[in-house]
Protein backbone atom coordinates (compact mmCIF):
# COMPACT_ATOMS: atom_id res chain seq x y z
CA UNK A 1 0.00 0.00 0.00
CA UNK A 2 1.15 3.70 -0.35
CA UNK A 3 2.29 5.24 2.26
CA UNK A 4 0.13 8.26 3.08
CA UNK A 5 2.58 10.96 4.72
CA UNK A 6 1.76 14.55 6.15
CA UNK A 7 3.35 16.54 3.79
CA UNK A 8 2.30 20.00 5.06
CA UNK A 9 0.10 21.73 7.24
CA UNK A 10 -1.77 25.00 6.32
CA UNK A 11 -4.01 27.68 8.12
CA UNK A 12 -6.43 30.20 6.78
CA UNK A 13 -8.57 32.86 8.52
CA UNK A 14 -11.42 34.31 6.94
CA UNK A 15 -14.72 36.36 7.86
CA UNK A 16 -17.74 34.61 7.74
CA UNK A 17 -20.22 36.54 8.15
CA UNK A 18 -20.67 37.26 11.70
CA UNK A 19 -17.22 35.45 13.25
CA UNK A 20 -13.78 34.55 11.89
CA UNK A 21 -13.38 31.06 10.24
CA UNK A 22 -10.26 29.26 10.91
CA UNK A 23 -9.32 26.41 8.41
CA UNK A 24 -7.00 23.73 8.40
CA UNK A 25 -5.89 21.94 4.90
CA UNK A 26 -3.61 18.67 5.54
CA UNK A 27 -1.81 17.50 2.71
CA UNK A 28 -0.39 14.21 1.99
CA UNK A 29 2.18 12.87 0.25
CA UNK A 30 0.15 10.65 -1.94
CA UNK A 31 -1.77 13.75 -3.46
CA UNK A 32 -4.36 13.50 -0.92
CA UNK A 33 -6.12 16.76 1.59
CA UNK A 34 -8.42 17.07 4.42
CA UNK A 35 -9.99 20.18 5.82
CA UNK A 36 -10.27 20.86 9.55
CA UNK A 37 -11.59 23.52 11.37
CA UNK A 38 -10.84 25.56 14.63
CA UNK A 39 -12.95 28.57 14.46
CA UNK A 40 -12.37 30.35 18.04
CA UNK A 41 -14.23 33.83 18.01
CA UNK A 42 -11.71 36.76 19.95
CA UNK A 43 -8.34 34.10 19.35
CA UNK A 44 -8.05 33.63 16.18
CA UNK A 45 -4.51 34.57 15.87
CA UNK A 46 -3.46 32.79 19.11
CA UNK A 47 -5.23 29.18 17.63
CA UNK A 48 -3.53 29.96 14.36
CA UNK A 49 -0.37 29.69 15.72
CA UNK A 50 -0.89 26.70 17.81
CA UNK A 51 -2.14 25.25 14.29
CA UNK A 52 0.83 25.85 12.98
CA UNK A 53 3.42 24.91 15.43
CA UNK A 54 1.04 21.95 16.21
CA UNK A 55 1.28 21.01 12.60
CA UNK A 56 4.99 21.50 12.26
CA UNK A 57 5.38 18.49 14.74
CA UNK A 58 3.62 16.37 12.40
CA UNK A 59 5.27 16.45 8.77
CA UNK A 60 6.39 12.76 8.12
CA UNK A 61 3.62 10.94 10.34
CA UNK A 62 1.31 8.79 9.38
CA UNK A 63 -1.73 10.75 8.12
CA UNK A 64 -4.13 7.05 8.50
CA UNK A 65 -2.97 7.27 12.19
CA UNK A 66 -5.27 9.19 13.49
CA UNK A 67 -5.99 8.09 17.25
CA UNK A 68 -1.85 7.55 17.40
CA UNK A 69 -1.74 11.73 15.74
CA UNK A 70 -4.55 12.35 18.69
CA UNK A 71 -2.31 10.44 21.13
CA UNK A 72 1.06 12.30 20.36
CA UNK A 73 -0.62 15.60 20.08
CA UNK A 74 -2.68 15.52 23.19
CA UNK A 75 0.55 14.08 25.00
CA UNK A 76 3.59 14.75 23.87
CA UNK A 77 3.50 18.57 24.20
CA UNK A 78 3.50 18.34 28.24
CA UNK A 79 0.90 21.45 28.28
CA UNK A 80 -2.61 19.85 28.27
CA UNK A 81 -6.10 21.31 27.92
CA UNK A 82 -8.10 25.02 26.93
CA UNK A 83 -9.89 25.84 24.15
CA UNK A 84 -6.64 26.98 22.48
CA UNK A 85 -4.79 24.07 22.18
CA UNK A 86 -7.74 21.54 22.33
CA UNK A 87 -9.10 23.99 18.84
CA UNK A 88 -5.57 23.08 17.12
CA UNK A 89 -5.68 19.12 17.97
CA UNK A 90 -9.55 19.41 16.78
CA UNK A 91 -8.43 20.77 13.76
CA UNK A 92 -6.24 18.25 13.18
CA UNK A 93 -8.38 15.63 13.83
CA UNK A 94 -11.43 16.47 11.50
CA UNK A 95 -8.36 16.66 8.36
CA UNK A 96 -7.04 13.52 9.34
CA UNK A 97 -10.59 11.73 9.04
CA UNK A 98 -11.33 13.97 5.87
CA UNK A 99 -8.39 12.14 4.26
CA UNK A 100 -8.94 8.68 6.29
CA UNK A 101 -12.19 8.68 4.55
CA UNK A 102 -11.37 9.74 1.39
CA UNK A 103 -8.52 6.95 1.22
CA UNK A 104 -10.75 4.27 1.48
CA UNK A 105 -13.34 6.01 -0.39
CA UNK A 106 -16.40 6.19 2.16
CA UNK A 107 -17.88 8.71 4.44
CA UNK A 108 -16.34 9.56 7.87
CA UNK A 109 -19.38 8.64 9.59
CA UNK A 110 -19.72 4.88 8.09
CA UNK A 111 -15.75 5.26 9.67
CA UNK A 112 -17.92 5.64 13.08
CA UNK A 113 -20.14 3.14 13.01
CA UNK A 114 -22.76 4.81 11.02
CA UNK A 115 -25.67 6.13 9.55
CA UNK A 116 -27.58 5.70 12.67
CA UNK A 117 -29.85 8.03 10.63
CA UNK A 118 -31.32 9.16 7.77
CA UNK A 119 -30.76 12.99 8.73
CA UNK A 120 -29.43 15.78 11.11
CA UNK A 121 -31.89 18.34 12.90
CA UNK A 122 -30.33 21.82 13.20
CA UNK A 123 -32.04 24.62 15.34
CA UNK A 124 -31.41 28.32 14.47
CA UNK A 125 -30.71 31.37 16.60
CA UNK A 126 -33.51 34.47 16.91
CA UNK A 127 -32.44 37.51 18.89
CA UNK A 128 -29.24 36.88 20.21
CA UNK A 129 -27.52 39.51 19.65
CA UNK A 130 -30.50 42.15 18.92
CA UNK A 131 -33.20 41.48 21.74
CA UNK A 132 -35.75 43.68 19.85
CA UNK A 133 -35.75 41.67 16.80
CA UNK A 134 -36.11 38.05 18.49
CA UNK A 135 -40.20 37.54 17.99
CA UNK A 136 -39.47 39.16 14.29
CA UNK A 137 -36.89 36.89 13.54
CA UNK A 138 -38.85 33.71 14.72
CA UNK A 139 -41.98 34.60 13.04
CA UNK A 140 -39.75 34.69 9.36
CA UNK A 141 -37.78 31.44 10.58
CA UNK A 142 -41.10 29.59 11.51
CA UNK A 143 -42.59 30.65 7.97
CA UNK A 144 -39.87 29.40 6.57
CA UNK A 145 -40.48 25.48 8.14
CA UNK A 146 -37.87 25.96 11.62
CA UNK A 147 -39.35 24.10 14.29
CA UNK A 148 -36.80 24.82 17.13
CA UNK A 149 -35.03 27.95 17.89
CA UNK A 150 -32.94 28.96 20.46
CA UNK A 151 -32.88 32.73 22.27
CA UNK A 152 -31.20 34.60 24.85
CA UNK A 153 -27.43 35.74 25.53
CA UNK A 154 -28.19 39.22 26.05
CA UNK A 155 -25.22 40.62 27.01
CA UNK A 156 -26.30 44.02 26.87
CA UNK A 157 -28.95 43.21 30.08
CA UNK A 158 -25.97 43.05 32.54
CA UNK A 159 -26.11 46.81 33.32
CA UNK A 160 -29.33 45.73 34.64
CA UNK A 161 -30.46 44.61 38.40
CA UNK A 162 -31.48 41.25 38.49
CA UNK A 163 -35.71 42.00 38.91
CA UNK A 164 -35.19 44.18 35.76
CA UNK A 165 -32.94 41.41 34.05
CA UNK A 166 -36.08 38.91 35.12
CA UNK A 167 -38.50 41.07 33.44
CA UNK A 168 -37.16 41.56 30.15
CA UNK A 169 -36.52 37.91 29.68
CA UNK A 170 -40.11 37.42 30.23
CA UNK A 171 -41.37 40.40 28.03
CA UNK A 172 -39.36 38.65 25.21
CA UNK A 173 -40.27 34.96 26.07
CA UNK A 174 -44.31 35.95 26.27
CA UNK A 175 -43.45 38.09 22.79
CA UNK A 176 -41.51 35.03 21.06
CA UNK A 177 -43.98 32.16 22.17
CA UNK A 178 -46.98 34.38 21.24
CA UNK A 179 -44.91 35.07 17.69
CA UNK A 180 -44.07 30.87 17.07
CA UNK A 181 -47.50 29.00 18.93
CA UNK A 182 -47.27 26.25 21.14
CA UNK A 183 -45.64 23.66 18.38
CA UNK A 184 -42.47 25.40 18.31
CA UNK A 185 -39.59 24.22 20.46
CA UNK A 186 -37.57 27.18 22.50
CA UNK A 187 -34.22 26.78 24.05
CA UNK A 188 -33.02 29.52 26.07
CA UNK A 189 -28.90 29.89 26.14
CA UNK A 190 -27.39 31.97 29.35
CA UNK A 191 -23.88 31.98 28.14
CA UNK A 192 -22.93 30.85 32.35
CA UNK A 193 -23.59 34.62 33.64
CA UNK A 194 -26.04 33.07 36.66
CA UNK A 195 -25.05 32.44 40.30
CA UNK A 196 -26.98 29.21 41.15
CA UNK A 197 -29.43 31.10 42.64
CA UNK A 198 -29.73 33.22 40.19
CA UNK A 199 -30.16 30.52 37.91
CA UNK A 200 -33.27 28.82 39.90
CA UNK A 201 -34.74 32.61 40.22
CA UNK A 202 -34.54 32.51 36.33
CA UNK A 203 -36.02 29.20 36.08
CA UNK A 204 -39.33 30.20 37.99
CA UNK A 205 -39.46 33.18 35.58
CA UNK A 206 -39.34 31.26 32.61
CA UNK A 207 -40.80 28.41 33.38
CA UNK A 208 -44.04 29.17 31.81
CA UNK A 209 -43.00 29.17 28.43
CA UNK A 210 -42.47 25.74 27.97
CA UNK A 211 -38.67 26.16 27.74
CA UNK A 212 -37.31 22.44 26.02
CA UNK A 213 -33.47 23.50 27.58
CA UNK A 214 -31.59 25.92 29.44
CA UNK A 215 -28.31 25.93 28.38
CA UNK A 216 -25.30 26.76 30.38
CA UNK A 217 -27.13 28.11 33.32
CA UNK A 218 -23.74 28.81 35.27
CA UNK A 219 -19.90 29.43 34.38
CA UNK A 220 -18.57 26.55 33.29
CA UNK A 221 -15.51 26.58 35.82
CA UNK A 222 -17.47 24.52 38.68
CA UNK A 223 -19.71 22.29 37.07
CA UNK A 224 -20.40 20.74 40.47
CA UNK A 225 -22.60 23.86 41.71
CA UNK A 226 -24.77 23.48 38.64
CA UNK A 227 -26.85 20.54 40.90
CA UNK A 228 -29.33 22.70 42.72
CA UNK A 229 -30.24 24.64 39.37
CA UNK A 230 -30.65 20.95 37.40
CA UNK A 231 -32.82 19.79 39.96
CA UNK A 232 -35.22 23.21 39.87
CA UNK A 233 -34.85 22.83 36.06
CA UNK A 234 -36.36 19.37 36.26
CA UNK A 235 -38.93 20.03 38.68
CA UNK A 236 -39.83 22.17 36.00
CA UNK A 237 -39.80 20.22 33.24
CA UNK A 238 -36.59 22.16 31.75
CA UNK A 239 -33.46 20.09 30.31
CA UNK A 240 -30.78 21.49 31.55
CA UNK A 241 -27.85 21.65 28.30
CA UNK A 242 -23.98 22.05 28.82
CA UNK A 243 -20.42 21.73 27.78
CA UNK A 244 -19.79 24.30 24.96
CA UNK A 245 -16.93 25.44 27.42
CA UNK A 246 -16.12 21.64 28.07
CA UNK A 247 -12.65 20.25 25.76
CA UNK A 248 -12.14 16.77 27.30
CA UNK A 249 -14.17 13.79 28.71
CA UNK A 250 -12.56 14.52 31.64
CA UNK A 251 -14.05 17.91 31.67
CA UNK A 252 -16.85 16.55 31.51
CA UNK A 253 -16.94 13.68 34.52
CA UNK A 254 -18.08 15.93 37.00
CA UNK A 255 -21.60 16.05 35.13
CA UNK A 256 -22.15 12.63 34.04
CA UNK A 257 -21.03 10.90 36.55
CA UNK A 258 -23.37 13.31 39.01
CA UNK A 259 -26.04 13.49 36.45
CA UNK A 260 -25.97 17.05 36.37
CA UNK A 261 -26.94 17.91 33.04
CA UNK A 262 -29.68 16.34 30.40
CA UNK A 263 -27.45 17.26 27.12
CA UNK A 264 -23.98 17.71 26.48
CA UNK A 265 -22.92 20.16 23.82
CA UNK A 266 -19.20 19.48 23.38
CA UNK A 267 -17.88 21.58 19.89
CA UNK A 268 -16.29 19.92 17.13
CA UNK A 269 -13.73 22.98 16.24
CA UNK A 270 -12.32 23.24 20.37
CA UNK A 271 -12.82 19.71 22.30
CA UNK A 272 -10.38 17.61 20.25
CA UNK A 273 -12.00 17.03 17.30
CA UNK A 274 -14.15 14.19 15.94
CA UNK A 275 -12.14 11.06 17.65
CA UNK A 276 -12.40 12.94 21.53
CA UNK A 277 -16.33 14.01 21.05
CA UNK A 278 -17.28 10.44 19.45
CA UNK A 279 -15.75 9.52 23.16
CA UNK A 280 -17.78 12.11 24.92
CA UNK A 281 -20.93 11.00 23.44
CA UNK A 282 -20.43 7.58 24.32
CA UNK A 283 -19.56 8.75 27.64
CA UNK A 284 -22.76 10.59 28.09
CA UNK A 285 -24.88 8.23 26.51
CA UNK A 286 -24.06 6.06 29.10
CA UNK A 287 -25.68 7.87 31.62
CA UNK A 288 -28.91 8.90 29.37
CA UNK A 289 -27.55 12.23 28.22
CA UNK A 290 -28.34 13.74 24.87
CA UNK A 291 -25.58 14.91 22.75
CA UNK A 292 -26.32 18.48 20.69
CA UNK A 293 -23.06 20.23 19.17
CA UNK A 294 -22.22 23.57 19.55
CA UNK A 295 -21.67 24.54 16.03
CA UNK A 296 -22.01 28.40 15.60
CA UNK A 297 -19.32 28.10 12.99
CA UNK A 298 -18.19 27.47 9.55
CA UNK A 299 -18.87 24.20 6.97
CA UNK A 300 -16.23 22.42 8.06
CA UNK A 301 -17.35 22.52 11.92
CA UNK A 302 -21.12 21.24 10.14
CA UNK A 303 -19.62 18.76 8.51
CA UNK A 304 -17.56 17.02 11.58
CA UNK A 305 -20.64 17.81 13.71
CA UNK A 306 -23.11 16.34 11.38
CA UNK A 307 -20.73 12.65 11.00
CA UNK A 308 -20.51 12.57 14.35
CA UNK A 309 -24.69 12.94 14.69
CA UNK A 310 -24.81 10.64 11.79
CA UNK A 311 -23.20 8.10 13.93
CA UNK A 312 -23.80 8.91 17.68
CA UNK A 313 -27.10 7.05 19.22
CA UNK A 314 -27.47 9.66 21.62
CA UNK A 315 -27.45 12.58 18.88
CA UNK A 316 -30.26 14.89 19.53
CA UNK A 317 -30.35 18.14 17.50
CA UNK A 318 -27.20 20.34 15.92
CA UNK A 319 -26.66 24.01 16.49
CA UNK A 320 -26.40 25.46 12.71
CA UNK A 321 -26.13 29.46 11.46
CA UNK A 322 -26.44 29.41 7.90
CA UNK A 323 -23.47 32.86 7.53
CA UNK A 324 -24.69 33.40 4.14
CA UNK A 325 -23.65 34.09 1.38
CA UNK A 326 -20.34 33.12 2.73
CA UNK A 327 -21.02 29.79 3.57
CA UNK A 328 -21.75 28.91 -0.05
CA UNK A 329 -18.92 31.53 -1.25
CA UNK A 330 -15.81 29.34 0.35
CA UNK A 331 -17.28 25.62 0.12
CA UNK A 332 -16.93 23.92 -3.32
CA UNK A 333 -20.04 21.96 -4.16
CA UNK A 334 -21.81 23.21 -0.68
CA UNK A 335 -24.17 21.42 0.84
CA UNK A 336 -28.16 22.01 0.93
CA UNK A 337 -30.00 22.44 4.26
CA UNK A 338 -32.96 22.38 4.91
CA UNK A 339 -35.34 24.90 6.85
CA UNK A 340 -35.25 22.02 9.90
CA UNK A 341 -32.32 19.94 9.13
CA UNK A 342 -30.18 18.32 6.50
CA UNK A 343 -28.73 15.02 4.46
CA UNK A 344 -25.27 14.38 4.86
CA UNK A 345 -23.63 14.00 1.56
CA UNK A 346 -23.01 10.10 0.75
CA UNK A 347 -18.95 11.48 0.02
CA UNK A 348 -15.73 10.22 1.12
CA UNK A 349 -14.32 12.14 4.24
CA UNK A 350 -16.52 14.55 5.43
CA UNK A 351 -17.74 15.11 2.14
CA UNK A 352 -16.71 18.94 2.06
CA UNK A 353 -14.09 20.80 0.14
CA UNK A 354 -13.30 24.56 0.17
CA UNK A 355 -12.02 27.06 -2.34
CA UNK A 356 -8.54 28.46 -1.11
CA UNK A 357 -8.87 31.70 -3.00
CA UNK A 358 -12.26 32.37 -1.28
CA UNK A 359 -10.87 32.01 1.83
CA UNK A 360 -8.03 34.32 0.98
CA UNK A 361 -9.98 36.90 -1.01
CA UNK A 362 -11.85 37.76 2.47
CA UNK A 363 -9.53 38.68 5.41
CA UNK A 364 -10.81 38.67 8.75
CA UNK A 365 -12.19 41.87 10.44
CA UNK A 366 -13.59 42.77 13.45
CA UNK A 367 -16.37 40.38 14.70
CA UNK A 368 -20.24 41.13 15.22
CA UNK A 369 -19.89 38.63 18.45
CA UNK A 370 -20.57 40.81 21.52
CA UNK A 371 -16.74 41.24 23.70
CA UNK A 372 -17.52 42.81 26.66
CA UNK A 373 -19.96 42.95 29.20
CA UNK A 374 -20.31 44.83 32.95
CA UNK A 375 -22.53 45.28 35.34
CA UNK A 376 -24.39 48.30 36.38
CA UNK A 377 -21.53 49.72 39.09
CA UNK A 378 -18.82 49.26 36.47
CA UNK A 379 -17.80 46.08 37.37
CA UNK A 380 -16.60 43.18 35.04
CA UNK A 381 -19.51 41.04 34.04
CA UNK A 382 -19.52 37.44 31.65
CA UNK A 383 -20.28 37.80 28.11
Amino acid sequence: MIESRISRVRSFVTFGGVRNWIFVRIETTDGLHGWGEASTELWEGTVRAAVDELGARLLGADALAVERIWQESTRHGFWRGGVVLGSAVAAVDQALWDIKGKRLGVPVHRLLGGPLRDRVETYRHVGIYDAARTAEEARELVASGVRMIKTGAWVTDSVLPERERLARAVDRLTALRDAVGDEVDILLDHHGRARPDEAIRLIAAIAPFRIRWLEEPIGPESPELIAPVAAEARRNGISVAFGERLFSRWEFRTVLERQLVDIVQPDLCHAGGISEVMRIATFADTYRVALAPHNPAGPVSTAASAHVAMAAPNFSVLEFCPDEPRRSEVSIDPWLFNADGFTVPDAPGLGIDLDIEAILDVPPRPIAVPSRAYAGDGSVADV
